[in-house]
């Protein structure tokens, strides 16, 4: 563990990859376009795999920060608009015990986020009145609402800290004026495009406000509050250091913020990429009770827990919290909750998570069959847009997600109550979603979010024209050819060369996420030797054993039940695959997830 959280004030962006030159799809698989990182990409490598990865990425410049970040790669939390006042006014707030209130978001992100605030202010002020607050997904919706800033004053608060929300929260700034409160905004959603458009608050701590010339836009909403949480540390210290027992805590809350960007679906590059790598190494033996019990609860017994395992077994528990009842559980859970609470409340994620996923399949369910019968699939309609009145508006956002994978174009599903609809959006690479929404403003009640995700609320009234709208501005702005999933290879290579050794040099390349993809590999030429063996119940998966020259290597297909009668022992294939270790059986082999395959010789079906 360092000793220090100083960073090197001339590091820049550790591993922030540059424009990746894409060679053109030359080729197509049963279920997506080909592409190759580079021309390189399309040749068999008899070089440095990893090497040729990188540099494929645009990565070989910085490879060495890439494949070694250390904590002093994080830039000086200073350069963030604001974060200097925030942290004076929230210091003097917590030393002369005035009340201060935590606003968080009901996602992973906001929840996090609002637990390292909370940890960091009880820290440096034990008896400090810290109290927490978020909205209700259904009855309040997203961000700040006025009524709650109302509220809030009322009770006493003196300082509101608003966290993964706000930049646009014209009215509740207001109203926080009104009150007498000194509203601090912490956020990472798309901010107005001039400085006169931010909300008339204390203090504005965005990257990417339009007046930030700071290096790196990319935090998700955990990681500017860790930022603040960092410059409070030494604001509290009067030293560019934090003292000793803060810069424990500090790491400690690493994990936090590695929860929050994993889940928030940020790109792992530059800081992002440090910050989940320290805090995915705190998460299995943190301090802190609820994560102990969270992680226990999600049935992750292993030495480690990765970003597969926050994205696929943590977060969807926490976000269940927010979808199906409330939220503060789970920011009680990461804050004040005792050993037993803890348990109970990790309990009852649980159970409101397998909840969700049962009420996010019917909905999943009848919004392929009203987005297919609307034509929406179709290349003349280029996005999903839905709204019903059966739809749970906690649960329309993961099912968004479903239909993006499905459909491979952005999508909107909205819940009607009464006069008005109001649910989520999520979007494909290279369409950005928060611009779609500001081109149809005018229609809308409310809107914000990302390029990927956002929010909204929608007169019942105004819906058809805002899906008429929202289509022709999706229209422009896709072309047909990436309607159609698209994978990019970053290697060529064959199955002799997969050792155990080169694919463990791969694992430096973690932790996966968005603008720092799992490794996909082509195998070129090779012969399913084996009929394909069904997996899992009722046969969803298949396992295939996929020869080279000399050797085989076992491929599993998840969800590639359905293509079974298609492929057969015989056939040449090209394959796309994850490369894996298996130490199944206490033998150590080399393994692939299969991405995609085309049939070379044979028949597909």
């Amino acid at each position: 563990m360092p000793d220090s959280l100083v960073p090197n004030p001339t590091r820049q962006q550790a591993g922030l990859a540059g424009p990746v030159q894409v060679a053109a799809a030359a080729l197509r698989g049963l279920t997506r376009r080909w592409s190759f990182r580079t021309p390189a990409a399309a040749a068999a490598c008899d070089g440095d795999l990893t090497a040729l990865i990188l540099s494929g990425r645009g990565l070989d410049a910085d490879a060495a920060a890439f494949l070694d970040p250390k904590l002093t790669h994080l830039l000086d939390p200073e350069g963030i608009p604001d974060l200097g006042r925030a942290a004076g006014r929230l210091l003097d707030a917590l030393r002369q015990r005035e009340p201060i209130v935590i606003y968080g978001d009901y996602d992973v992100d906001g929840i996090t986020a609002t637990a390292i605030l909370y940890h960091t202010f009880k820290a440096i002020a034990p008896d400090a009145d810290v109290r927490t607050y978020v909205p209700h997904r259904l009855d309040e919706g997203y961000g700040l609402n006025v009524a709650a800033i109302e509220q809030l004053a009322a009770e006493g608060a003196r300082v509101i800290v608003s966290v993964d929300c706000g930049v646009t929260a014209i009215e509740p700034a207001r109203a926080a004026r009104r009150a007498g409160v000194d509203l601090i905004i912490t956020d990472h959603h798309n901010p107005p495009a001039r400085i006169e458009d931010l909300p008339d608050a204390y203090a504005i701590v965005h990257p990417r406000r339009p007046d930030s010339t700071y290096p790196f836009g990319e935090l998700c909403g955990s990681g500017v509050a860790y930022k603040l949480a960092w410059r409070l540390a030494t604001l509290d210290a009067g030293s560019p250091r934090a003292l000793p027992a803060m810069r424990t805590l500090l790491v400690e809350l690493l994990s936090f913020a590695a929860l929050g960007a994993i889940a928030d679906v940020v790109p792992l590059v530059g800081e992002n990429r440090v910050i989940v790598k320290f805090g995915l190494e705190r998460i299995k033996r943190s301090p802190i009770l609820g994560l102990r019990a969270l992680v226990e609860a999600s049935g992750l017994g292993g030495e480690k827990v990765g970003a597969f395992d926050v994205g696929f077994k943590l977060a969807p528990r926490l976000n269940a919290s927010g979808r199906m009842a409330h939220a503060s559980a789970a920011v009680e859970l990461f804050t004040v909750a005792t050993a037993a609470r803890a348990a109970s409340i990790a309990e009852d994620l649980t159970r409101q998570n397998n909840e969700r996923r049962a009420v996010e399949k019917v909905i999943l369910d009848q919004a392929v069959e009203a987005a297919e019968a609307a034509g929406m699939t179709n290349d003349d309609r280029r996005a999903i847009v839905l709204a019903d009145e059966r739809w749970h508006a906690g649960v329309v956002g993961i099912v968004c997600s479903r239909l993006v994978e499905r459909f491979g174009r952005p999508a909107i599903l909205l819940h009607t109550d009464g006069s008005t609809c109001h649910g989520s959006g999520r979007s494909i690479d290279g369409f950005n979603l928060h611009g779609g929404l500001v081109a149809c403003a005018d229609l809308l009640d409310k809107f914000g979010g990302h390029d990927m995700a956002a929010g909204l609320r929608v007169s019942r009234d105004n819906l058809p024209a805002f899906v008429d709208r929202f289509t022709l501005h999706a229209n422009a702005h896709i072309e047909i050819e990436h309607l159609i999933r698209e994978v990019t290879i970053d290697a060529t290579v064959i199955p002799e060369r997969l050792t155990v050794d080169e694919v463990q040099r791969l694992h430096r390349l973690e932790p996966f996420g968005r603008g720092n993809p799992s490794v996909h590999i082509r195998l070129p030429m090779v012969r399913i030797d084996a009929p394909p063996t069904p997996m899992g119940k009722g046969g969803e998966h298949l396992s295939l054993s996929l020869r080279g020259h000399t050797r085989a290597i076992r491929v599993i297909g998840w969800r590639w039940g359905e293509w079974r009668s298609k492929l057969a022992a015989g056939q040449t294939v090209d394959a796309i695959i994850k490369p894996s270790i298996s130490t199944w059986g206490g033998k150590t082999s080399v393994e692939g997830e299969l991405v995609d395959l085309r049939v070379v010789e044979g028949r597909a079906g």
